[in-house]
């Protein structure tokens, strides 16, 4: 059970009008959403945030931001976040193989050098403590430009935020997102945990 219980998707109408970007990214609004809108003024800076971290200016694709999430998540152990960046990642062209893959992402072939840099990035990023090094910022200088840093670290940060959120409500799935867990995620031993 959720610390707090998520109100109904209609409780604010302008919460209601920003939530529908998350009926592209996922199919349906979040229940991290739904909580936050207890306060709207929370719910709707974060919403804003989210839309403005995942706009891509440069090179920096959509299933590439959501791969960072899922990296991200998986290195703080949420496995809410986990659920909706895979599910993200596949409806935005992630293919199964890549999606099941992604930890072999230093050694396999479906990743290129810059993804690989990103991903390494995402994971030193969002370790605590920090663990960028020199190196992992030079090889990020290597394959991406400063705009492009700043979308993906947005990115990292924007998840180290719901990573807390999410982990410390014990926000519970939503029915496409545990799908989505089950289906790309459990051979690397997913599970719902706390958010039931």
């Amino acid at each position: 059970m959720p610390l707090v219980t998520p109100l109904q998707s209609d409780h604010d109408s302008e919460v209601a009008e920003l939530a529908k970007f998350f009926n592209e990214t996922l199919g349906f609004c979040p229940n991290s959403v739904l909580t936050m809108q207890r306060r709207p003024a929370i719910a709707r800076a974060f919403i804003n945030l989210n839309k403005a971290v995942m706009d891509n200016q440069g090179r920096v694709t959509s299933e590439q931001k959501r791969l960072i999430g899922y990296l991200t998540s998986a290195n703080t152990g949420c496995r809410y976040c986990e659920a909706h960046t895979i599910l993200a990642a596949h409806r935005y062209g992630g293919s199964d193989e890549r999606l099941a893959n992604i930890w072999d992402f230093r050694t396999s072939d479906l990743y290129s050098a810059a993804e690989k840099a990103a991903f390494e990035f995402a994971l030193a990023a969002s370790s605590v403590p920090n663990a960028v090094s020199e190196e992992i910022q030079q090889l990020m200088q290597q394959h991406w430009d400063d705009g492009e840093i700043v979308e993906i670290l947005g990115v990292i940060a924007l998840f180290g935020y719901l990573n807390r959120w999410n982990d410390s409500m014990g926000t519970q799935l939503e029915p496409g997102a545990v799908d989505a867990g089950e289906s790309f995620l459990n051979h690397r031993g997913w599970e719902v945990g706390k958010h039931v």
